[in-house]
């Protein structure tokens, strides 16, 4: 047997956590030979059905040299992988590469006891994804008639399968490259199991507070009150190996000696007590763990290595972590009826689902919606969100029938592809508002590998509104928009209704309106209120109900001074009738009453949104007719340019990578550029350096005339203004005269290298870029050249995918992009030949991370034309996409 120092090194990025589709965990890492001894193990407990199926016939045993061949591999022609759930194999998937060096043999084995959780769909695609980076594209797999589950795995999985029936034994076939179709399926599966995981920590049948104190102000003692007092409709226990009694209750000294299953732990003791009570956790079965103690990650490289270990050893146990630094979860669901939190009181029952991350904004944010009375569904507290995040969460709000918007306070991103794959999806049937400080950037939370964003400024911004996330600044301004999508309808349209009891300040609110992309339809700016509450209520409702019946009023805005005879709980019930007769939004602002949604909503169920500053209603109700009009538009259309060869390029980069270090950039020559973009229709003009004035001559004879010559320096060569570039240079004459004048205007630069180029249509210069960012992943950029981008910063940017409407967008999101649709005049340029270079570059940098930068400066955009006149390509071994075609939990 080979020795486990002498065995072969497998890439690190194959060992990944795992959720599997009852929503447990797992850990999934290529075989070793050191797993012999396992190995035998996990056959020897298989039910003899199960190995008949899998080796067509019964072995009560392996044989030494069976476990030889399954435990030593070459992590190329021969892969393995297992999944355990602690210290026991539970599912073992192998391929073998065959005579056809692109196909492999592929085989499973799954524990009897951990049958129907989907681990064979798993191991199915992490082989998939070892055997594409290692050049294979085809699996084959013998498999006998009465295997169903297993020709259900290959039948599932959306690859196209060819079946042939010989001899007793059904042979299967199938293209491993990712479809539309598989990443489809991996995603639903994805969904379901994410989805399930975290139902498992909020809607638990039983809790276990581990930590229970007498003590009273500690943690512990807060945490079991609450659930208490909060009545969680499950069974409650609470463990502390020392008191004899704890709130009323007979405490257990372990989690083990529970009579009861235990779905949810909550953990409450010292950090150096957490990993021994984690252990003894799994071994009881508990489901979930919430992780109130501080002292990992937030207790520099000590607390972060413990943060490590404590996630590793969670999810290697079947177990989600919430935590650690948490201040819990909370759900209001009559059914469940959970407060695990040190909130000192269950939430109001609504629709808002709020995620947060450190505990001192997730005790603000749960105060701001307070204060307004805004019902919620789940809360959840993530603290240093080791394990459990703001996706997870999305994955869960996606199916709760209970939840009809959604709140995520986020300090960091840690998988924004995946972000953005959700949201996406979520938005389209409930509202995401994300509050993340422009301050605090780009960034992952505390405990995560670490990785410097690249990406530039606004593409977070840019990738959150293709999106469709209602994205805002502050604590106050999420609430602000959550008043409204919890409590009212979303307008059809920008146009609003404004009615107010000053003309001053009807003015000003129109003002604010129209900075904020809304239309004024209908202005009221003397509603005379003074009359007596019997007379005013009714005069009040006629006039917005008339407001809001004409043509163009989507919505409406009530903002009222201090009227005397009238309480403002009185007026906000009027409104809302009009809100619910109309079927139109109308928010009301207070002025001058401090804090007037307190007034508001202690009185009214269901509150009607109410402001103090007209200010915040009119952003927040800006935000959501924004959001409204996001949902109108047509689901997004992904179609692929013509003429693209995606695993041609692939090879061509695999080659040119060979012996280039992972820290090393590779600059692609002129011929290897236009060879890399041709395979994805993308031609570049040609351009030729030049010693001699003979050979440029001969260049330009052979590129063909007129030509123009620029220098290679990079900050000059598309700078006519600097000299670096002369052009509709005509014949042999005028360019050996224009060579010897540049070459002396360059010298006091010390640049004389020029190179050749046959002229372009004239068009407008434009720059596209694209990059692959450590934390956003590929980022496409598009400015016009010159001082828009240079010195006003004028670039757009989107996050591939991008659709047909995103890279519409694009091209037409830079405040300059007026030039080129015929701005003072000019011809219009062929905007529609842009967009598919756009499309084809997007493309090329979504399927490969290797490739580090693209870079055209210039392409001229021409009526007819658009021409690529220069391009800088860099590429190097990229580390593993984070949104990959594997499902791996972040780590």
């Amino acid at each position: 047997m080979v020795k486990p120092e002498l065995a072969p090194e497998y890439p690190a990025h194959w060992e990944a956590d795992v959720v599997l589709r009852d929503g447990g965990t797992a850990h999934l890492r290529p075989m070793r030979a050191d797993d012999a001894d396992a190995v035998q193990a996990f056959h020897m407990a298989q039910s003899q059905n199960s190995i008949y199926l899998r080796f067509f016939t019964y072995k009560s045993k392996l044989t030494p040299k069976e476990l030889r061949r399954f435990t030593e591999l070459d992590y190329r022609d021969r892969v393995a992988f297992v999944i355990t759930r602690g210290a026991e194999i539970i599912g073992i998937g192998r391929y073998d590469r065959l005579d056809d060096p692109t196909e492999a043999e592929v085989a499973f084995n799954v524990s009897d006891a951990h049958q129907s959780r989907g681990l064979g769909s798993i191991l199915l695609e992490h082989l998939a994804a070892a055997a594409r980076e290692n050049g294979i594209n085809k699996f084959s797999a013998e498999v006998l008639p009465e295997n169903r589950k297993m020709m259900q795995v290959f039948s599932e999985a959306g690859y196209e399968v060819h079946r042939h029936f010989d001899d007793g034994v059904i042979s299967l076939k199938f293209d491993i490259d990712p479809t539309e179709k598989s990443r489809a399926v991996m995603e639903s599966r994805e969904h379901r199991a994410e989805a399930l995981s975290v139902a498992g920590l909020v809607a638990p049948k039983s809790v276990a507070v581990i930590g229970a104190s007498r003590e009273w102000g500690s943690i512990g003692q807060q945490l079991l009150e609450h659930v208490v007092e909060g009545k969680f409709a499950g069974a409650i226990y609470a463990v502390n190996q020392d008191a004899l009694e704890v709130s009323g209750m007979l405490p257990y000294a372990t989690i083990g000696e529970v009579p009861g299953p235990v779905d949810l732990a909550i953990i409450a003791v010292p950090y150096d007590q957490v990993p021994g009570v984690v252990d003894q956790c799994g071994q009881a079965g508990v489901k979930g763990l919430v992780v109130a103690t501080a002292g990992f990650a937030d207790d520099g490289e000590r607390g972060l290595a413990r943060q490590h270990a404590l996630v590793r050893q969670a999810r290697a146990n079947g177990m989600r972590l919430v935590g650690p630094a948490s201040l819990g979860l909370a759900n209001t669901d009559p059914a469940v009826s959970l407060n695990a939190s040190m909130a000192p009181v269950l939430p109001t029952q609504g629709g808002l689902g709020i995620f947060s991350q450190s505990a001192a904004l997730g005790v603000s944010l749960f105060a701001s919606m307070s204060r307004r009375s805004v019902g919620m569904s789940t809360v959840l507290s993530a603290g240093n969100r080791a394990d459990v995040s703001g996706n997870d969460m999305m994955q869960f709000w996606e199916d709760d029938p209970n939840t009809t918007a959604c709140a995520l306070y986020l300090e960091s991103v840690g998988n924004p592809r995946k972000f953005s794959r959700i949201s996406r999806r979520l938005a389209r049937s409930k509202p995401v508002i994300v509050a993340k400080s422009d301050s605090m950037g780009l960034r992952l939370p505390p405990g995560h590998a670490v990785r410097t964003t690249q990406a530039p400024p606004g593409a977070l911004d840019a990738m959150l509104r293709q999106s469709g996330v209602v994205r805002v600044n502050t604590i106050e301004e999420l609430a602000d928009v959550a008043q409204i999508v919890v409590s009212q309808p979303l307008p059809k349209g920008p146009g609003i209704a404004i009615l107010a009891n000053s003309g001053a300040l009807g003015n000003v609110v129109a003002d604010d309106a129209e900075g904020h992309g809304l239309t004024v339809a209908v202005m009221e700016s003397f509603l005379v209120l003074d009359i007596g509450q019997s007379r005013a209520l009714p005069l009040l409702k006629r006039s917005v109900l008339a407001a809001l019946a004409t043509d163009g009023a989507d919505s409406a805005i009530v903002t009222l001074l201090p009227v005397v005879g009238l309480t403002i709980e009185a007026i906000a019930k009027t409104l809302k009738e009009c809100s619910e007769e109309s079927g139109k939004p109308v928010v009301a602002v207070f002025t001058g009453i401090f804090d007037a949604n307190i007034h508001v909503n202690r009185q009214i169920a269901d509150s009607l949104p109410a402001y103090s500053s007209p200010g915040a209603a009119i952003a927040a109700l800006a935000a959501v007719t924004r959001y409204a009009h996001w949902l109108t538009l047509e689901s997004p259309v992904f179609e692929p340019p013509a003429g693209v060869d995606p695993q041609a390029a692939e090879e061509l980069l695999d080659r040119l990578l060979l012996g280039v270090s992972h820290d090393q950039l590779l600059t692609l020559s002129s011929a290897q550029a236009r060879e890399l973009l041709g395979h994805y229709g993308i031609d570049v003009l040609e351009s030729v350096p030049f010693g001699s004035a003979d050979e440029a001559v001969a260049n330009a004879d052979r590129l063909g005339w007129p030509v123009a010559i620029k220098t290679l320096d990079p900050s000059l060569r598309h700078r006519l203004d600097l000299g670096g570039v002369r052009i509709n240079i005509e014949n042999a004459e005028s360019l050996r005269r224009n060579i010897v004048q540049m070459r002396k205007y360059l010298e006091p630069y010390g640049k004389k290298d020029l190179e050749v180029q046959s002229m372009a249509e004239v068009g407008q210069s434009v720059t596209l870029r694209a990059i692959e960012d450590p934390l956003l992943g590929p980022v496409v950029s598009f400015g016009l050249s010159g001082d828009a981008v240079n010195l006003l910063d004028d670039w757009a940017h989107r996050v591939p995918p991008l659709s047909v409407g995103d890279t519409a967008e694009l091209v037409r999101a830079p405040r300059a992009a007026v030039k080129l649709f015929g701005y003072e005049g000019l011809p219009a340029g062929n905007v529609a030949s842009l967009e598919d270079l756009v499309a084809r570059v997007a493309m090329l940098k979504d399927e490969h991370p290797e490739v580090a930068l693209i870079e055209f400066k210039p392409i001229l955009v021409g009526p007819t034309a658009v021409t690529v006149l220069a391009v800088d390509v860099r590429i190097g071994n990229a580390a593993q996409r984070t949104d990959s075609a594997r499902r791996a939990m972040r780590s």
